[in-house]
């Protein structure tokens, strides 16, 4: 299965990154394929190194602007020339999508994919690993839109929040292809 993982290129604290690291070798083990930003930075490292080190295969899609970050040693490497082209590789390559702790960039995949899930464009499993409850304000605020009818969707056919790496293994067994 080709598991794309939205994360950031960011160091950032153990709390979060032991996690990533943790779903690194479950995605591996499991045989599966890393679709990911292709960065060799921070936690895309953390998941590059993990699956590849378990056994999986990795599958970069980085940017003209990134090509500088972009990690030697992947099965493969797409350098596209920008975010549009880059976010539409990510959703054709992937069977499921899972987004980790992150920043903007991270935000604007995941919500770049609800969108065109809402739209019925894919029906891909998404999945949001809440480590450390830090999607918690996102949960609270998607579960309000839902309850005040603003998604055309029930929430929990959008998306799906677990707490640990097994959680989302879990999830992504029993709804990724």
């Amino acid at each position: 299965m080709n598991i794309c993982v939205f994360c950031s290129a960011s160091d950032i604290a153990e709390k979060y990154t032991k996690p990533a690291d943790e779903l690194a070798k479950l995605i591996g083990g499991g045989g599966h394929t890393l679709i990911w930003g292709g960065s060799d930075k921070g936690v895309m490292k953390i998941m590059a190194s993990g699956v590849q080190k378990a056994g999986g295969k990795i599958v970069g899609i980085s940017m003209e602007i990134l090509r500088k970050n972009a990690r030697r040693g992947a099965d493969e490497m797409i350098i596209t020339k920008n975010l549009t082209e880059r976010k539409a590789l990510f959703l054709k390559r992937s069977d499921v999508i899972v987004v980790l702790v992150g920043g903007l960039g991270t935000i604007d995949e995941m919500t770049e994919i609800l969108e065109l899930k809402k739209h019925k464009v894919h029906e891909k499993p998404i999945v949001i690993l809440n480590t450390d409850n830090f999607y918690n304000g996102l949960k609270i605020q998607l579960e309000r839109m839902d309850e005040d009818g603003f998604l055309p969707l029930p929430l929990n056919q959008l998306l799906h929040f677990v707490d640990t790496p097994e959680g989302a293994m879990r999830y992504i067994t029993e709804h990724g292809n």
